[in-house]
């Protein structure tokens, strides 16, 4: 069975995450709101560190009930702070708290997050037809897009490299190569 190169093989629960998560469509509001705290932790690391902190993150973030994160104190951000099972960085923590508050106000103007964030590929997957992972992309168009409009809403870690990335994880895009035996069945569209 072939897969896109990035999973580490050693890593069985990248390797799951790769084969049954990664690239399916979301439309979930609470899965979105976890792919948004878990991609700005990850700016500047790679991301099967975050992976492998991810059940810490969801005991630690509420199991990212944006409506609790939202209302975070500043006690229970240092709290956070020493907590081992996540990435303890000050901007980063404090950024969730911030981004759970900017996801709640798109609820409130769009009805949820899903019907907001997929405005950005026009409600459907963007199929790609990668052959290497050279061909792969760091940003698009959407992305920018998408970056420009989340910092317009004060969001931080929202750079179009992790908005790409976000895209990628979420569905919007297929991205897995088309040698890859998820890409059929994830990407349609």
């Amino acid at each position: 069975m072939k897969r896109c190169p990035w999973p580490n093989p050693k890593n069985e629960l990248y390797v799951q995450y790769h084969d049954e998560e990664w690239g399916v469509p979301i439309h979930d509001d609470r899965d979105w709101f976890e792919k948004i705290i878990l991609d700005g932790a990850q700016a500047g690391l790679s991301w099967e560190t975050i992976l492998n902190k991810r059940e810490n993150y969801r005991k630690a973030f509420e199991n990212f009930d944006v409506q609790k994160v939202a209302r975070f104190t500043e006690k229970r951000i240092e709290k956070l702070l020493h907590n081992p099972g996540i990435v303890r960085n000050r901007l980063k923590v404090r950024s969730a708290v911030g981004n759970a508050k900017g996801f709640i106000a798109i609820q409130e103007e769009f009805g949820t997050f899903d019907a907001y964030i997929w405005r950005f590929t026009d409600g459907k997957t963007k199929v790609n037809r990668w052959k290497s992972m050279g061909d792969v992309p760091a940003s698009t168009p959407e992305s920018d897009a998408m970056s420009k409009d989340l910092k317009k809403r004060g969001f931080n870690f929202v750079g179009t490299t992790i908005c790409y990335a976000f895209m990628q994880a979420g569905g919007m895009v297929n991205d897995h190569l088309v040698s890859c035996f998820r890409y059929k069945e994830v990407g349609r569209g």
